[in-house]
């Protein structure tokens, strides 16, 4: 079995794409209940941000579940996936892919801290739903670690660093002081919530808080001193918004050409910029052909990443070495699972092989004392301990190398140990977890 990742980001597909591949958790949860149906998975994680979408699974082998996977996903997005946008990684190149995704290193904003949180909740997902076992426990359980140490370890997240800071940047970019500057907020969740932070910290005017829950919506305006407003009526509120920032996770647009082209002539020709952060988009992009307007979305926010990438690469080197270390203990605990089933049966029927012939030999010795009976013991563990040290070893510095199968093949005939109706026509199968490389 080998484990694998497909998926696409902000690096390989635009907003467009990104859009056609963004799930809800419902959705989620409900494409994972059918994996029974998909024999060659036998695991599964299924992240979902507004830039990423990535299906990490084990399968029997990865050439023949590359295909099953793509079925997967199409099956869920109901859309046609074009390669060009996807990128496939196996084994060790997979593990550090997520190693890298979980310390922010491969976040549109390196140091971001949502991604994080975003890992912990797709597994959890997935563990509810029961998709994971041993292998993606340990791979998801030592990644969510590795991202704690980054943070942790290294100031890649000093700064107050995510997709709804560079919007604030993007609009400082565009306004400079933004004191005198009213924002109208358009969902309250996670996003929302975080971008009101950065605006309230540069000092904006007023931040005009809608969202469809009109309480949630009050209890976020009145953390920040802001104003709530019905979503209903959100767009009376943009004739007196410079800055419209919308990240709302609706399905569908919610700001659209025909209110925008209706709301500039009563803002008596003041410009306004409105930075469209959500996936799938919640802007019309006919919006940006309107005069007075400057249109945003998330694929704009590359510049102001680009800075906050410069100032955090000497942090990021160093959370790249921890990623390198924590990828070489993890290779080795793989190692060590793929390995276990063998050494476990060697071990199991030694240890039966000594008990039946210690029973034997102390029935013949009747009149020795407790303490003879001990030192009988005692040594024969150690002969079965002597005896099988040299096979494991063999095994265990033969793993993920091309010896690997010649001595797990070997181990299995010497000793006997197929199981029933196997023989020597067992078939010879891949390894379990090569993660050495292809």
């Amino acid at each position: 079995m080998q484990l694998v990742v497909l998926g696409l980001n902000h690096k390989t597909a635009s907003v467009d794409v990104r859009e056609c591949f963004t799930f809800s958790e419902d959705k989620i949860k409900t494409a994972l209940n059918h994996l029974h149906e998909y024999e060659e998975i036998s695991e599964c994680v299924l992240l979902s941000t507004c830039n990423r979408t990535e299906m990490y699974a084990v399968v029997d082998d990865a050439e023949d579940g590359f295909p099953v996977m793509q079925q997967f996903l199409q099956r869920i997005s109901e859309s046609t996936l074009d390669m060009e946008d996807f990128f496939f990684y196996v084994e060790e190149d997979c593990i550090e892919h997520l190693f890298r995704v979980s310390a922010s290193l491969d976040s549109l904003i390196i140091g971001e801290g949502q991604i994080l949180s975003q890992v912990k909740k797709a597994y959890s997902v997935a563990r509810d739903v029961g998709t994971t076992s041993t292998v993606l426990n340990t791979l998801f359980n030592r990644a969510i670690a590795v991202g704690k140490k980054v943070r942790s370890e290294t100031r890649i997240a000093h700064s107050a660093v995510s997709v709804s800071y560079a919007a604030v940047e993007l609009a400082k970019n565009v306004f400079g002081n933004l004191s005198a500057s009213n924002v109208l907020l358009l969902g309250a969740g996670q996003m929302g919530e975080l971008t009101a932070k950065h605006l309230v910290g540069n000092g904006v005017k007023t931040v005009i808080v809608s969202n469809r829950k009109y309480e949630r919506a009050v209890e976020l305006a009145e953390q920040f001193r802001g104003v709530a407003v019905p979503f209903e009526s959100f767009m009376k509120s943009a004739v007196d918004a410079d800055i419209i920032i919308t990240s709302t996770g609706a399905p569908h647009y919610v700001i659209r050409a025909w209110d925008v082209a209706h709301l500039m002539p009563k803002r008596q020709g003041r410009p306004i910029i409105i930075i469209d952060i959500a996936v799938p988009r919640d802007v019309e992009p006919e919006v940006a052909a309107i005069a007075g307007v400057r249109l945003y979305n998330i694929d704009d926010l590359e510049a102001v990443v680009e800075s906050n990438v410069r100032l955090r690469e000497q942090e990021a080197e160093l959370a790249e070495e921890i990623i390198k270390k924590e990828l070489e203990e993890l290779m080795i605990k793989f190692r060590y699972l793929s390995l276990r089933p063998v050494m476990a049966r060697l071990t199991d029927k030694a240890e039966k092989i000594r008990q039946r012939e210690l029973k034997r030999a102390l029935t013949k010795l009747p009149d020795i004392t407790a303490d003879e009976r001990k030192a009988v013991e005692n040594m024969s563990k150690m002969i079965i301990r002597k005896m099988l040290r040299d096979p494991m070893v063999c095994i265990n510095e033969g793993a993920c190398t091309h010896k690997e199968q010649f001595y797990l093949d070997a181990i299995l005939d010497l000793f006997k140990l197929d199981t029933i109706g196997e023989g020597r026509h067992r078939e010879k199968k891949k390894n379990y977890y090569r993660y050495a490389g292809q």
